[in-house]
């Protein structure tokens, strides 16, 4: 992987994308009242979703970057939870090719999709976890953002990261919904999208005033903007010129991820008023992505992305909920 803000930036732009035409061929089986997909569905909120969502009838394509475990996470619902309706298909978000191949798997089987949920995230740090762990910070502390100071010893923030972060929680979400959306337009049941946020996507957290004043002004933005506010964190982050432009410093490249997620959703909305599409704030949830520090557990920070994929035909969309809360932070 090159490590230039461009080969992020291009691999977004520049990559082929598949063509779809959404016919039942004679193979096809039995076409689903609602089909999902749920990216980073292996293991906690993701895996959740997968539940919960199969749970109320919803066929469900569980997918994963690691074809073992995505798999074994599969077969554990079904035999679990007793749960015939859920199917494994590996998904690396950051791939051109396998996003075309999930794209063209489910054209081929099913001619449509119903839900996505953009759940695949990492948090774009390189951990000392001995070192965090020894910390013991709390709850409030660390969802407060006070922790920054605190981090600084135990975390790193490398370009590498960096990049691979923006290209699996931006990028990728980006890659996935724009191969997806012909299949999302021939929904029998009304599409829905839900992307995954955060708390640190909260515009309370950018320091850098006049970003944080744009940021809230959607009539401005599209993805070639993002690209290139992106582009200038990166930059900003190699000359190590984070805390002096004005980024988040808890969780920079996180936090920047899922604010322009929220962008994202919002611009998506603008353009396909026919859809439900927002974005979610799952909660402070003890999974992997946090090291395990959160407080509510993964069927919690479950409900409000199922909440989001269920929603009905006259449902809100281009909002941010917090757990299964709309509120207002832009």
């Amino acid at each position: 992987m090159e490590n230039t803000a461009e080969a992020a930036t291009g691999a977004a732009h520049d990559s082929p994308k598949p063509r779809l035409h959404a016919v039942r061929h004679e193979r096809a089986e039995v076409i689903p009242e609602r089909l999902a997909v749920v990216t980073g569905g292996n293991k906690g909120i993701g895996l959740e979703v997968c539940r919960q969502l199969a749970l109320q009838g919803v066929t469900v394509i569980l997918t994963a970057r690691d074809e073992r475990r995505g798999k074994d996470a599969a077969d554990s619902l079904r035999s679990e939870s007793k749960l015939p309706n859920l199917i494994f298909h590996q998904l690396d978000v950051r791939c051109d090719t396998s996003v075309t191949s999930l794209a063209q798997y489910i054209e081929s089987r099913y001619g449509k999709l119903d839900i996505l949920v953009n759940n695949a995230a990492i948090s774009g740090i390189v951990a000392d976890e001995e070192g965090l762990k020894a910390l013991n910070i709390d709850a409030e502390t660390w969802t407060s953002g006070r922790a920054a100071n605190l981090l600084k010893e135990v975390f790193q923030n490398t370009y590498d990261e960096a990049f691979n972060c923006l290209n699996t929680n931006y990028y990728g979400c980006k890659r996935v919904t724009e191969a997806l959306l012909p299949l999302l337009k021939l929904s029998t049941s009304g599409a829905r999208i839900v992307n995954c946020s955060s708390l640190a996507s909260e515009l309370k957290r950018m320091p850098n005033e006049k970003l944080r004043n744009d940021l809230c002004n959607i009539n401005i933005w599209d993805e070639d903007r993002i690209e290139a506010v992106l582009k200038t964190f990166l930059e900003d982050l190699k000359n190590g010129r984070l805390e002096e432009a004005g980024w988040p410093m808890m969780l920079p490249t996180y936090s920047v991820s899922k604010m322009v997620i929220n962008l994202y959703t919002r611009i998506m909305a603008r353009r396909y008023p026919e859809m439900r599409i927002n974005c979610v704030r799952p909660g402070f949830v003890k999974t992997d992505l946090c090291w395990n520090l959160g407080v509510l557990t993964p069927e919690q920070g479950a409900r409000g992305p199922v909440m989001l994929a269920l929603l009905p035909d006259d449902g809100p969309t281009g909002c941010y909920f917090d757990q299964t809360e709309m509120v207002k932070v832009w």
